[in-house]
This record gives structure tokens, sequence and C-alpha cells, in this order.
């Protein structure tokens, strides 16, 4: 997969990505939803933190606002690493199904980064009234953007039985997790190395037996 097939795919999915996230950041009320099936919701969230929600500041004695900074300055870095990684697979012309994954890792976390960078001072805040983009009034500055999530897919949404240990009578909801198309690339790149790792890491397999063929037919060689 050549590098101008790889930037297309990511152009494709930051396009979207941010285009969603503009869309509801615009149009919906913070905690607003609309239902599109039983099992499928719209709603309008913001995370402040990383992965469902977390914070540095649940974890360590620091602030909100430094946990935020650090949190998005350490985002910088990894997507530098991430860029570079991509950068080597595509120049090293390894298998199509790696450079697909890398290349779908780093637009899901490129198109959050934009968000942390950068709506903090292109948005004001979406508590009770619709967010303006280019606002007068925005909500914080550059590295203190909110990541907009919005879809939601409640599939199961029931209480555990009174008989389970611990759980009984308490609601059970299935699948709980709200995210965003950036988060799906980068699920998305995971899962293709996870369930495909033979096949997109199959050249570098078979560099190293072919080295370690070498290695062991020239011990036999001096023996």
């Amino acid at each position: 997969m050549s590098l101008k097939k790889s930037a297309l795919l990511i152009l494709l999915i930051l396009v979207i990505d941010q285009w969603s996230k503009i869309y509801i950041k615009t149009h919906f009320i913070l905690g607003e939803s609309i239902d599109v099936f039983n099992w499928f919701k719209i709603l309008f969230i913001e995370n402040e933190g990383a992965a469902w929600g977390a914070k540095l500041s649940d974890l360590f004695p620091i602030s909100d606002r430094i946990g935020k900074l650090v949190l998005t300055i350490f985002r910088l870095f990894a997507i530098c690493g991430i860029g570079y990684w991509l950068y080597d697979v595509i120049l090293k012309k390894t298998s199509k199904t790696l450079i697909v994954a890398v290349s779908l890792i780093f637009a899901g976390a490129l198109g959050n980064i934009i968000d942390s960078v950068f709506y903090g001072m292109i948005f004001n805040e979406s508590y009770n009234e619709l967010a303006s983009l280019f606002s007068d009034e925005p909500y914080g500055g550059v590295f203190y953007g909110k990541v907009v999530d919005m879809l939601y897919f409640p599939m199961i949404d029931s209480t555990w039985p009174n008989w389970v240990p611990y759980l009984g009578g308490r609601n059970f909801r299935f699948f709980e997790p709200v995210f965003n198309i950036a988060d799906t690339a980068i699920s998305t790149g995971v899962g293709i190395l996870l369930a495909f790792n033979k096949r997109a890491f199959k050249e570098e397999i078979e560099t190293d037996k072919g080295d370690l063929i070498e290695t062991a037919a020239q011990k036999v060689l001096k023996e």
C-alpha cells in the first residue's frame, strides 16, 4: 500500500470524524440524545480525560487542568510515534494489512488530538445551549479541548436477577461506553492487528525465520 493511499484513508477518516463532531457540537446540547434504533442512540457527551473518561487527576495528586495538559502533551508525543511507525512500515513496503491497521490507528489518534488541542479555543460551552464554531467566548484554550463523543449502543438495558451475588437488582447495560468515529478507527486498527497478526507481520516473521536458518547454516559450516 502506497503512502498516497494511506494518506487518502487517513484524510477520509479525519473528514468524517471532524464533520460528525462539529455537527453534534453545534446541533446538540450536552447530554441531549436521539434514538436511531432501540439499540443505537446519538448521545452527545464530552470526554475530558483518556479512554472511558479516566482522568490523571483521579490517579495522581494533581489538578484537573494540569492532568488535562499532561494528557494532551502525551497524546502529541504518541501521535508522533505512531506517525513514524506508519512511515516506517510504508517505506519498508510491509503487508497491506499492517499499513491499513496503522493508518486507522494514526487517523483515529489524530482525530481525537484535534479535539484536545483546538476545540477549547474555537467552541463555547455546550451546557444548556448550542455551541458555536469560532465562538467569541471559547470554553478553554489550546491543549484544553474536550473530545466529542456521540455513538452509543445500549443493546441490552436490563437489571441483574436478584439471585446474582452482589449484583442482583442492579442495572445492567451493554454496551455502555459512548465513543466517536476516531475511537472506532483506533479500535478497528487494533482489532486487525490482533485478528490478522500473522498476515500483518508476515514479512517480519519470514525475515526472522530466514535469519535463523542462515545462522544455523553458518554454524554447521563452521563445524
